[in-house]
C-alpha cells in the first residue's frame, strides 16, 4: 500500500483499529492519503498501523468521548503530518439489546456521549486546528437504524438519527470551507455487528436484494468518495449503503 504516491491529504479516523474504521483507513491510504487512527486498544492500533504502513499512518489511543483524547488525537495528526483535511467519525457503541422502554438512562447517556457528542467534539477540534482556514471534509458514520425504527437497538438508532441531524447542522455552519456528509450502512460484517448475523449469515443476507451483507471496504469506498474532489458539490447528505435492504420496505 505504501508504494502509492502521496496525495498530500491527511485524515483523522476514529474507531479505526478494525472493522468499518479500518476499512475507511485502508481505502484512504490506498489512494495516497496519510491517516491518524484512534481506538481503545493500543495493540490493535499498532497492528493496524503496521498493515497500513508506518510511513502513512499513526495512532492515538483513548476513548472517543474523552475530551482529552480528542485533543490528543488531533494534536497527534498535526504533529505527525502538519494538517487534518478530513475527519471520519466512526467510533460508536451499542452496549444493550432490548426494548427502549426498559433502558437504563445511564446507558442511554453513554450511547449518546460516544455516538453523537464525541463526533461533535472531534469536528470542533479539527475545524479549529486546520479546516476552518484550509477547508476539508467530514464524514459521519451513521446507520440505517437512524432512518427507521430499529427494534431492540432503539437507543443506538436514536443516537444515529441525532448524528444524521448533527451532519446537516455542521454542513450548514461549516460551509463553504468544509463539506459534511454521513454514511448510513446496513449490516456490515464486523465484530461490532456480529450479534446481528452470527450463526445465521445466509439467512440474514437473503433479505438483501444484492444477496450479501456489507463488508468494511463497501463503506471505505463510500468514505473515499465523500472525501474526494468528485464530491465537491455534495454536503449535508446521508448516503445510504445498504445492499438494497430499504427496497423491501412495505413489501409483504
Amino acid at each position: 500500500m505504501t508504494s502509492v504516491e502521496l496525495s498530500g491529504k491527511v485524515a483523522l479516523i476514529t474507531g479505526a483499529s478494525r472493522g468499518i474504521g479500518y476499512g475507511v483507513a485502508e481505502a484512504l491510504v490506498a489512494r495516497g492519503d496519510r491517516v491518524c487512527i484512534t481506538g481503545r486498544n493500543e495493540d490493535a492500533l499498532k497492528e493496524a498501523v503496521e498493515k497500513l504502513g508506518a510511513d502513512r499512518a499513526v495512532y492515538a489511543v483513548g476513548k472517543a468521548h474523552d475530551e482529552a483524547h480528542q485533543a490528543a488525537a488531533v494534536e497527534r495528526a498535526m504533529e505527525a503530518f502538519g494538517r487534518v483535511d478530513h475527519l471520519v467519525n466512526n467510533a460508536g457503541t451499542n452496549p444493550v439489546f432490548g426494548p427502549i422502554a426498559d433502558l437504563d438512562l445511564n446507558v442511554a447517556r453513554k450511547v449518546f456521549e460516544t455516538n453523537v457528542v464525541s463526533a461533535l467534539g472531534f469536528a470542533q477540534r479539527t475545524w479549529h486546528a486546520w479546516q476552518k482556514d484550509n477547508g476539508g471534509a467530514i464524514v459521519n458514520i451513521a446507520s440505517v437504524a437512524g432512518l427507521a425504527p430499529s427494534p431492540f437497538i432503539g437507543a443506538y438508532g436514536v443516537s444515529k438519527a441525532a448524528l444524521i441531524n448533527l451532519t446537516v447542522q455542521l454542513a450548514h455552519e461549516f460551509a463553504p470551507k468544509v463539506r459534511v456528509n454521513a454514511i448510513a450502512p446496513a449490516v456490515v460484517k464486523t465484530k461490532f455487528a456480529q450479534a446481528l448475523y452470527e450463526g445465521r449469515e445466509a439467512e440474514a443476507a437473503a433479505a438483501y436484494p444484492l444477496g450479501r451483507l456489507g463488508v468494511p471496504s463497501d463503506i471505505g469506498g463510500a468514505a473515499a468518495f465523500l472525501t474526494s474532489e468528485q464530491s465537491d458539490w455534495v454536503t449535508g447528505q446521508t448516503l445510504v449503503v445498504d445492499g438494497g435492504i430499504f427496497l423491501n420496505a412495505g413489501v409483504a
